[in-house]
């Protein structure tokens, strides 16, 4: 790891820059699979299954018969760890449902806001070598706790034509309604756009590689949400000598290990600790079955001393981790000041691991500085803020004259004669 010892303010734009790709390429591969998705659906989908994926499918939809397989194929120990974090996302989401809010803004005036789910969600959930079922558990819950009608699922087949079994599993478990063999920008597309077997969605969710984050961004261009901008995954760590050097190594490479382009960083004040985690990593990472996807996101990660703890939270909210862990005796400073970080993981019993699959924390989250403004997956995410208002012959006899000044100020006759008509009415 590249050692950044008492680093100049000067120097941290450049010091905290993300590893990033070109997407000129891509950009172009990604708007002709979309103009050919929207131009003839199915028949497309299924010349780039073959092309990308290497199998050719008859339909992508998948039937009663495999997910009751899958279900027979997990076992029992597997189940049982996905109903935990299942029950524990439950809780977290579920306790973030509001109520209504209603207030009489004046007499006769009321003001109301409800919230309305988003009728149909399309999840993309990746396959390959990290088949992200537990990403299904961040979404889907929400989605249904939410009360998503249609909850759509693509993520792309193996050479014999299946999905994994646990992404099967795990999507019949959390109430996906219909799910898909379909991955890469042709899923985006279809998703964005409606084809004969897959429906167009309102919003798409989940992570995915360079070419599904672009295809995911040009669906926007097209009246399709997304959750988030994305882009690799990141963590960021905060120790000092209270901090178990073993621990530390080992969280950020469960990052590390996510892609080559993942970007990992130890923040301290301590260079003795700094000098710890590094020797741990050295002996970690020949132990990982991922180690060389591990070294190569190492070479883009940062060992970074500073001076105090106030200078190391400035640099942490400029860089904006999506992950960020503490571990220093005095937390509290940390966890009252941070503003920008997607989620925090206090102390050295809590893992960046445990946000990803069962403490009940959603693990879809702004990377690449946007948790400057973006907040993570959440069960708003799923919904829409609705306003009403009701407003009786008082209360227009009491905002009208207000209403028609401002109306006429901006030149707005229609406005204005909108209000003036009411209030001629009631004299």
């Amino acid at each position: 790891m590249n050692k950044i010892y008492n680093p100049d303010i000067t120097s941290w734009e450049q010091l905290l820059k993300r590893p990033t790709q070109t997407v000129a390429d891509i950009e172009a591969t990604v708007n002709t699979i979309f103009n050919e998705v929207k131009k003839e659906g199915d028949t497309v989908i299924k010349k780039y299954t073959a092309q990308f994926d290497g199998v050719a499918l008859d339909e992508f939809i998948v039937g009663p018969d495999e997910i009751e397989a899958a279900s027979n194929a997990i076992s029992k120990a597997l189940k049982a760890a996905i109903n935990l974090a299942k029950n524990n996302i439950e809780k977290f989401h579920a306790a973030q449902k509001t109520s209504k809010v209603e207030v009489e803004s004046m007499p006769g005036v009321e003001c109301w806001q409800e919230k309305r789910p988003i009728q149909k969600i399309g999840l993309y959930i990746p396959g390959g070598t990290a088949p992200l079922f537990s990403t299904i558990l961040m979404l889907a819950i929400p989605a249904k706790l939410a009360g998503c009608k249609e909850i759509v699922l693509c993520s792309p087949p193996d050479k014999n034509g299946e999905i994994n079994p646990a992404i099967l599993y795990t999507a019949q478990l959390c109430g996906v309604t219909q799910i898909f063999k379909v991955g890469g920008i042709q899923a985006i597309a279809g998703m964005t756009f409606g084809t004969e077997s897959i429906p167009q969605v309102y919003k798409i969710f989940g992570p995915g590689n360079q070419y599904v984050t672009v295809a995911k961004q040009l669906a926007t261009k097209y009246g399709v949400a997304i959750d988030m901008p994305a882009g690799p995954s990141e963590l960021l760590v905060v120790a000092d000598d209270s901090a178990n050097p073993a621990f530390v190594a080992s969280d950020l490479l469960s990052q590390a290990e996510h892609g080559v382009d993942s970007q990992v960083i130890l923040v301290s004040t301590s260079k003795k600790l700094i000098e710890a985690v590094e020797e741990e990593i050295d002996k970690q990472i020949p132990q990982l079955p991922r180690a060389e996807i591990a070294k190569k996101s190492i070479a883009n990660s940062k060992l970074i001393l500073v001076k105090n703890d106030q200078e190391a939270l400035r640099l942490i909210n400029e860089y904006g981790p999506e992950h960020f862990i503490v571990c220093v005796e005095n937390e509290d400073f940390y966890v009252e000041n941070i503003q920008n970080a997607g989620s925090v993981f206090i102390g050295n019993y809590t893992p960046e691991s445990a946000g990803d699959y069962a403490s009940g924390t959603n693990h879809t989250l702004p990377t690449n500085g946007y948790a400057k403004q973006y907040s993570g997956v959440n069960l708003d995410s799923f919904m829409k803020s609705m306003t009403f208002q009701k407003i009786s012959k008082n209360g227009i006899q009491g905002i009208g004259n207000a209403i028609e000044l401002m109306a006429e100020a901006e030149g707005l006759q229609a406005h204005k004669n909108a209000v003036t008509l009411r209030l001629n009415s009631l004299k």
